[in-house]
């Protein structure tokens, strides 16, 4: 795993340079929020965490015209620690699209963080780029399902938009990542996925969050992103639950109206000094 350092605004300098018609986009994942603001989980503060990432974006990637939240929004589902997000995520001024995780309650989500900018609806368009929001979540599981739904929603979406590029955001990665313990917690019917993105030549990514780790790959054409936790992250490569001491960090993507996707990971800049490496879970 690469942690970015000085990195000079790296990103705002490129993302100023696109294309007519691009889109920038910034994914933020597993926050894992309280109703207490002052909680930790693995020893850090995950309020004060996503607050300082949120600090280092405006100072490094923004503006950006749309924010991607996948998913462990609030760790203990609580309208008070939706409310406290959806205010978080106002300050960015972008408008905002949420899914759900497998710490979250759907409709407590809904209900406390849908507003004018922020929305927990499944379709979106910009220029010629449509994000579909999946819900991957079980209720009462950590592994990932994308139900009847779900997949129709999907196949629905990607029917009746052939000419826009896609992108499509779940919790649950579709992949194994070569940790044991975190791959028997994955989406648990990637083959349904595929096989609907496999009859559309318009599929241009797949978004996740739900390993608190990064992953870049690709699958017929179609890029595979996973991203780390803008609070803890998890020890890759290895099958017991571990943290590693990687810092908070966050996705960006740039969108070009040609189909093409750049991205990158962006970390806050130091490792939280109160992090417990030596968690066993949580």
């Amino acid at each position: 795993m690469t942690v970015a350092k000085d990195r000079k605004a790296l990103p705002a300098k490129l993302l100023s340079k696109l294309p007519a018609g691009s889109l920038r986009v910034l994914q933020i994942s597993d926050t894992h929020l309280y109703a207490d603001a002052t909680e930790r989980l693995a020893g850090l503060n995950t309020d004060q965490s996503l607050l300082q990432l949120l600090q280092h974006a405006r100072n490094n990637i923004l503006p950006v015209d749309l924010v991607l939240v996948t998913g462990d929004l609030v760790h203990d589902a609580t309208a008070s620690g939706y409310q406290r997000l959806r205010d978080h995520l106002l300050t960015l001024d972008a408008q905002t699209y949420c899914i759900p995780g497998n710490h979250d309650l759907n409709p407590v989500l809904a209900d406390n963080i849908n507003c004018n900018r922020i929305s927990t609806d499944t379709l979106h368009k910009h220029e010629n780029w449509a994000m579909i929001m999946l819900d991957s979540t079980i209720p009462g599981k950590v592994k990932g399902h994308l139900n009847n739904e779900q997949l129709g929603r999907l196949k629905s979406a990607l029917d009746d938009h052939p000419e826009y590029n896609i992108l499509i955001s779940l919790h649950h990665q579709p992949v194994p990542l070569g940790s044991a313990w975190i791959d028997k917690l994955a989406l648990d019917n990637p083959d349904d996925l595929f096989s609907i993105l496999d009859q559309h030549n318009n599929v241009r990514g797949v978004l996740w969050g739900h390993a608190h780790q990064p992953y870049d790959g690709e699958r017929n054409g179609v890029k595979l992103m996973g991203s780390p936790s803008t609070c803890i992250q998890f020890k890759p490569g290895q099958d017991e639950f571990g943290i590693h001491q990687s810092p908070p960090g966050l996705r960006w993507l740039a969108l070009l109206p040609d189909g093409r996707i750049e991205t990158d990971i962006e970390y806050r800049s130091n490792t939280p000094t109160e992090l417990d490496l030596a968690s066993t879970g949580y």
